[in-house]
């Protein structure tokens, strides 16, 4: 006997209104379908239509609609699944319509989100994100609660129709999530800012899902630190590494969950915690597969992201990786290179492939260079009971000392934080010194 589910098949659904750079329904179904399929289903057929406006009912048209009857004699599929969010009135309608399941792209990449989030740390921030995502829709599910009779597990409160309760208890269950996830939130503030004692520069890879991230940065440790798999949201839960540059220089570097097309704006809310590993990083090296054709629309996808996190300015590396994949050809930023995936702004990049080895060595220049752009210059005197600050700043600083007798001047170059450090220690040292002579001036 088998016990295993049957495979569920999807039927695909996109509108083409023109407004999606870049991007046809019919390109944009292909990737849905690598979704679905990531997501265990299976694709028995796809309809695309152009039209002004979605539909408020169909999403598609009323013709395109009714289409769909024949469709589903023709390939018995038994989930529809739609290229853009659905309202609750379309989910409800579909569903009325072909009495099968109806999604959308969004509860397909909640659903792998789902699937792939291992960490109890990256399992809330899914919960969080689904619950969200279902509140609105509860008077789709309306009809199922109903026909169960006990709602979702709790008491009525006076006068209470079931749909209240199960939003009341939906609510309720996104407050406490909610108050996980921050907790989740403090955990990394403590981590970041033991991290920042430590005074490391810290990096953070970024990119479109499947360019090839955890691959880069075990190149870049040169072990096996990020689990690769050749499929869509391989990384849900980040892994953070030491990687040695040249001179000695370290960084903590963070492989980071990939973005997409069409990201759920719940995703990036629930993975705010994690997504701090982009916010605080001094420098952000972004992988761009460039073997896939879409390369400039991922690039923009991502900046997007980014925007909404508040991160689109920090300092970039911009790895296009994969070239293993692709013909020569010199990267040259602001003339279009690889049909415009480098652009003007792109002051740092270089062709990689993390597979390889291929340019391992160029990356590590390249980020060394751009974080020792960041660093502070300094020229100051702090007291020689300062004299764990002065460890760190020989280890990890490029200053010459000057041994006097009282005191120590660094002159030299030191990553942002540790300037603060040295800013603070000199100036409550200058602090003393004026206090200590009746004139108030300090010595020299």
């Amino acid at each position: 006997m088998n016990d295993e589910p049957d495979t569920e098949r999807a039927f695909l659904i996109a509108v083409d209104i023109g407004d999606d750079a870049g991007w046809s329904a019919e390109e944009s179904l292909r990737e849905l379908a690598s979704l679905v399929e990531t997501a265990g289903g299976e694709v028995v057929g796809s309809l695309a239509q152009r039209r002004e406006a979605i539909h408020p009912q169909w999403y598609l048209g009323t013709g395109k609609a009714e289409e769909l009857k024949q469709a589903k004699a023709d390939t018995h599929f038994t989930t529809l699944v739609a290229d853009d969010e659905l309202s609750p009135r379309q989910q409800r309608s579909l569903e009325d319509l072909l009495n099968v399941k109806v999604l959308d792209r969004s509860g397909v990449i909640l659903d792998i989100f789902a699937q792939r989030a291992h960490t109890h740390e990256g399992r809330i921030q899914v919960e969080l994100a689904r619950l969200e995502y279902q509140l609105p829709r509860l008077t789709r599910m309306w009809t199922h609660l109903s026909r169960m009779g006990g709602g979702i597990g709790t008491r009525r409160g006076p006068g209470e129709t079931q749909l209240e309760t199960d939003r009341r208890v939906l609510r309720e269950r996104i407050k406490k999530t909610r108050e996980r996830v921050d907790e989740v939130h403090r955990r990394r503030e403590t981590a970041a800012r033991a991290r920042e004692r430590r005074l490391f520069p810290t990096a953070a890879i970024v990119g479109y899902t499947n360019a090839g991230k955890s691959t880069l940065l075990n190149a870049l440790v040169g072990e096996e630190a990020a689990v690769v798999e050749d499929m869509l949201f391989a990384t849900l839960d980040p892994t953070t590494r030491r990687v040695r540059l040249h001179e000695g220089q370290t960084v903590i570097v963070s492989d980071t969950v990939g973005f997409i097309h069409k990201l759920p704006h719940q995703l990036v809310e629930a993975f705010q915690a994690t997504l701090e590993e982009v916010t605080r990083a001094d420098l952000l090296v972004e992988v761009v597969d460039l073997s896939d054709p879409h390369a400039p629309e991922h690039r923009r996808t991502v900046q997007t992201v980014l925007d909404e996190l508040g991160a689109g300015h920090k300092p970039r590396v911009v790895v296009l990786n994969k070239s293993d994949l692709v013909d020569g050809g010199a990267v040259v930023p602001g003339r279009g290179g690889f049909s415009g995936v480098v652009g003007r702004d792109d002051r740092y990049a270089l062709k990689v492939s993390a597979l390889t080895g291929e340019g391992i060595d160029g990356l590590r220049t390249m980020m060394a260079t751009v974080l020792a752009d960041l660093w502070s210059d300094v020229d100051l005197s702090v007291p020689y009971s300062a004299g764990e600050l002065l460890a760190r700043v020989r280890e990890r600083g490029s200053v010459e000392f000057e041994y006097r007798d009282e005191d120590v001047r660094i002159r030299g170059r030191v990553p942002p934080s540790m300037a603060g450090d040295l800013h603070g220690a000199a100036l409550a040292w200058e602090r003393s010194q004026r206090a200590r002579k009746p004139d108030g001036r300090s010595s020299t």
